[in-house]
């Protein structure tokens, strides 16, 4: 843990170190069986550093937070491929959010879902994770939602193991998440998170396009 600043040069940086501790995926018994899973856009510059440390397969896990509509930061769900959808009844019963406007940010966030998915992918069809490990990587863990629905996308699309790993997460953030995956893994876990670009010199916003350009040098791998 550490709590004084700034750890990682930016999200390639980051990536490297979090690949090395995940060493212990790239044993002959298991690599071959991992799959990485880059929750975009941010944590797909994070995910290509750990496939590269472990020769494995790169690819998106697309979700969608769903914000309440009066506060779009204050999460009340998150959406993933294959239909998973995930929500916190006691922020939507606390924020007022009817049932027709949970319809409409669902279905919001549900197109551009699939636009995302289709653009980032282009013609190329997804990893399959049937039998496999879902390695999944983000650049950081605020509150969860989003890390939360990928799990359980990974665990629907037949994944026998969800491994999560990030660079930092909040002080405590397993109890949140031990019941969707079977590893978590955070290089840093401040008692105070704040904002997750705090800890990083470089937190400049991704781009679609470099999500892109991530996905296709690792195509082969």
């Amino acid at each position: 843990m550490d709590e004084g600043g700034a750890v990682f040069v930016d999200r390639v940086d980051a990536g490297r170190q979090l690949g090395q501790r995940l060493q212990h995926l790239r044993g002959p018994e298991v690599a071959t069986g991992v799959v990485v899973l880059g929750l975009p856009r941010g944590g797909v510059r994070v995910a290509a550093e750990v496939a590269a440390a472990l020769d494995a397969p790169l690819d998106v896990i697309v979700v969608r937070k769903l914000g309440v509509p009066s506060q779009p930061e204050l999460a009340m769900g998150a959406i993933g491929e294959g239909g998973v959808r995930l929500l916190q009844p006691e922020t939507i019963r606390r924020s007022g959010v009817t049932p027709e406007a949970l319809a409409a940010v669902v279905d919001r966030e549900q197109a551009e879902l699939t636009r995302r998915a289709g653009l980032f992918r282009g013609d190329r069809t997804p990893v399959p994770l049937t039998g496999r490990v879902a390695q999944i990587v983000g650049d950081g863990i605020a509150t969860g939602s989003s890390a939360r629905a990928a799990c359980l996308v990974a665990r629907a699309q037949g994944a026998v193991r969800v491994v999560l790993a990030v660079p930092v997460a909040p002080f405590g953030w397993v109890h949140g998440l031990h019941d969707v995956a079977d590893e978590l893994i955070a290089l840093i876990t401040p008692r105070q998170l704040q904002a997750i670009g705090m800890w990083y010199s470089d937190f400049s916003q991704s781009s679609d396009e470099e999500v892109i350009a991530c996905l296709r040098s690792a195509v082969g791998r």
